[in-house]
């Protein structure tokens, strides 16, 4: 976060903005008036009352409309010309059963599923669930003698839903479930599992949300030493996210949202929105500190205006109305436009999802790209309207602080400890650079074995229903029966009965197939499909393999010799696929990110090196974050479950970390850019901009390593991915990066960081983060 004098300097470019430009100075000729966000402050600061109740109403209303109108998530996660889509596109169009997905009622009864009294009570079972909502077709264990395991204790019935698991109504399934489950007793053991259960029985983030805002509060309290400041950014957040909720609740009736999207839009509501209004809420302290005459401004790093003006320090004193005012509106002009533009360059990252043309994620994209905007709108318009009616008490504690400062000794300088640390790397930045790329490297490391897929059954709570249906299939049948290979046989409207029978003998033949069911008809004769039951574990590499050998080398020779179409479809080739897509399309959702960014910070630094920098630093540490999640829940350290990485895991988390890596980059860089202007000495801006910035900088990272922290505590893996790999990469951007390899960085470039061709700088337009 920069600051800009407000009184008059006598060095050289006094008062100069990020970009050069005349930002300030004392009123007089060449003076530019109020920008807009301070003429905007300066209204919600004056008709406080009217801004909070508009927001209250906005808040009320938008979950007053959702409550009434209900949410409608749905997950796309459907892929256009990819193998497994095909393959459900021509069920869907033969009228297969298999196009919808299935539950299964798992049994076993030690005494055996065969004896009569067993027989009898699974049958009434089976009879009630068939005439439930969404029920399409029951097929009973006694109907396939494939259903019940060697031994006869563990067997299965399959539920055959009416669509799929993401568009069955969760009352439907919670439904089938419970009338399956009434049977247990009496020896026999009933659990239920597939998709549509386990949607059913996943619970949001739990407490996370609560445990990320305690430990958000906990830290502003020792930040600002006072529950009421402290309490400022977490009400300006909680109304942000609270208006956001119902809206994207109210939007999901019109466009595609993932049924994730509201604990994602929480994780980094919350984290943003407290961070924002924190910068917003220290600038406005940092002038109310500069008007106390006792605090030297030119130590504090706040502005000078004040104090040089003789402002008086207390709360009560005349003029101290008006001086709240000014700091408010000083405020939201400096730290103001830096939280601007660093909400758009999130924006920018979000959105950039588009280009991945995931109908699952664009939505997701969209939510959490109106959620910062909002953030951002409510940290310059509703944050200004609680500073005025707070002022007086904030400012009693801003006096407090300023009288234990002086009877401590005045004359300590604020930031002293970021100068000394910036002092000592610029003493030896290669040493510096070197170590600090080295251990990030490092992290960065386990990320080229990352291993893309879904998370399934086998990864739940062992107490849900659903896992314990997986364990018991994998008991019973082994481990491939919990991610069968469904495999289309298209005639093109050419009966296919013969080639059908050849696609069983031939999957039976290949290795890594434990066995194939017969042939299942469509409704016409010009399809029709086989389950294929691998012997590895869904979430296996192997079973990967064996979907590419079936693929590439099984099916085409059976292709040529039949004239039919085979393909590769069910859950887990279409977790397969999408894996795939996703890693496909990777490199141009990065490029476009990045080189929007990279503009951005051009225009606004008027610099060419400093945005190669901060892109080449900020894919570093999101490499470094991914590096730490393939640890933690691939390879299984600290206690994680062993499993792929959520498909969709790397490109979220690319896109929030990029953004906000990005306005840690502006509110350090706008400093030091500050000092440049004001000094030419660039050693001396790259200390000032740390010791100006180092402190608030350091509390808003540990107030997102907290919030986002806290979803760990989520019973959701793919929460607990993002938890992990957001806080990692905050953590590493604060610590490693902004505290070493930035300050190294810009030592070792010197005077050329601010260099810009001729061509570029005429063409680029000028855009200034500050308005004085």
């Amino acid at each position: 976060m920069s600051s800009t004098s407000t009184g008059a300097r006598s060095a050289p470019g006094a008062g100069r903005g990020p970009t050069g430009d005349s930002t300030g100075g004392s009123a007089g000729g060449g003076t530019p008036g109020p920008g807009i966000l301070e003429r905007i402050a300066a209204f919600a600061y004056r008709h406080k009352w009217r801004a909070l109740v508009l927001w209250a109403a906005v808040l009320i209303g938008v979950q007053a409309a959702s409550g009434v109108a209900g949410s409608a998530y749905h997950n796309d996660f459907s892929l256009p010309g990819t193998e497994s889509q095909q393959a459900l596109e021509v069920m869907e169009r033969h009228g297969a059963a298999q196009a919808g997905d299935s539950v299964q009622i798992v049994l076993q009864d030690p005494d055996g599923l065969r004896d009569p009294d067993t027989r009898q009570q699974v049958r009434g079972m089976l009879g009630e669930v068939a005439g439930l909502d969404s029920v399409a077709q029951v097929r009973s264990p006694y109907e396939d003698r494939g259903a019940v395991a060697e031994g006869g204790a563990i067997g299965y019935a399959t539920v055959t839903l009416d669509g799929k698991a993401e568009e069955i109504p969760t009352e439907d399934t919670r439904r089938i479930i419970d009338t399956a489950q009434q049977a247990s007793g009496d020896g026999l053991r009933v659990e239920v599992g597939g998709e549509a259960v386990r949607a059913a029985e996943e619970g949001g983030g739990g407490g996370a949300e609560g445990a990320g805002i305690l430990g958000a509060l906990v830290i502003l309290v020792f930040l600002f030493g006072s529950l009421v400041a402290a309490a400022l950014p977490v009400v300006t957040a909680l109304f942000a996210v609270g208006s956001t909720l119902g809206l994207i609740v109210l939007a999901s009736h019109v466009v595609t949202l993932a049924d994730f999207t509201p604990p994602l839009m929480m994780l980094v509501g919350l984290g943003v929105g407290i961070d924002y209004a924190l910068l917003v809420f220290s600038r406005y302290r940092g002038e109310l500190l500069a008007g106390d005459p006792r605090v030297p401004g030119d130590r504090t790093g706040a502005p000078h205006g004040a104090a040089a003006s003789g402002a008086p320090a207390g709360p009560d004193a005349p003029g101290a109305a008006a001086l709240r005012e000014r700091a408010a509106r000083i405020a939201m002009d400096a730290a103001g436009r830096t939280v601007f533009f660093a909400g758009c360059t999130v924006i920018i990252a979000l959105l950039g999802l588009f280009a991945l043309g995931l109908g699952s994620l664009q939505g997701v994209a969209l939510a959490m790209a109106l959620t910062v905007l909002v953030t951002m709108v409510a940290s310059l318009t509703l944050l200004p309207a609680l500073l005025a009616v707070f002022g007086r008490r904030l400012h009693r504690g801003v006096a407090r602080q300023a009288a234990r400062r002086a009877a401590r000794g005045g004359d300590r300088a604020e930031g002293a400890a970021w100068r000394r640390w910036g002092h000592a790397v610029q003493r030896r930045p290669w040493a510096a650079l070197l170590v600090a790329v080295a251990a990030v490297g490092a992290l960065a490391v386990p990320a080229a074995d990352l291993r893309l897929g879904f998370a399934d059954a086998g990864n739940d709570a062992p107490s849900s229903t659903a896992r314990q249906a997986y364990d018991l299939l994998a008991e019973g049948f082994g481990p491939g029966f919990n991610g069968p290979l469904v495999v289309v046989a298209d005639g093109s409207g050419e009966p296919v009965g013969q080639a059908a029978e050849r696609l069983r003998t031939t999957l039976l033949d290949t290795p890594g197939v434990a066995e194939a069911s017969p042939p299942l008809p469509a409704r016409d004769d010009g399809a029709a499909t086989v389950i294929a039951y691998p012997d590895s574990a869904p979430q296996a590499e192997a079973t990967s393999d064996l979907v590419e050998r079936l693929r590439d080398d099984v099916l085409p020779p059976l292709e040529r010799d039949t004239g039919t179409e085979f393909l590769v479809g069910g859950s887990t080739a279409a977790a397969q696929d999408f894996s795939a897509t996703v890693a496909d399309r990777m490199p141009l959702f990065v490029a476009i990110v990045v080189g929007l960014s990279a503009l951005l910070l051009m225009a606004v630094f008027r610099s060419l090196l400093i945005p190669l920098k901060a892109a080449v630093l900020n894919l570093l540490s999101i490499g470094a974050s991914l590096g730490v999640i393939t640890l933690v829940f691939q390879h299984g350290w600290f206690g994680g479950t062993p499993g792929p990485i959520e498909a969709f895991i790397p490109v979220m988390i690319f896109a929030i970390v990029f953004g906000l890596s990005m306005d840690y980059e502006v509110f350090l860089l706008s400093r030091i850019h500050e000092e440049w202007e004001r000094t030419r000495d660039p050693a001396a801006a790259v200390r000032e901009g740390l010791a100006h910035t180092g402190r608030v900088i350091t509390a808003a990272a540990a107030i997102m390593i907290v919030v986002f922290a806290a979803f760990m505590l989520s019973p959701e893996r793919m929460l607990q991915q993002f938890g992990l790999g957001l806080a990692a990469a905050i953590l590493l951007d604060a610590v490693v990066i902004r505290c070493l390899i930035v300050p190294a960085v810009m030592q070792l470039l010197g005077r050329r960081a601010w260099w810009l061709p001729g061509p570029l700088a005429r063409v680029l337009p000028r855009v200034r983060l500050e308005h004085r």
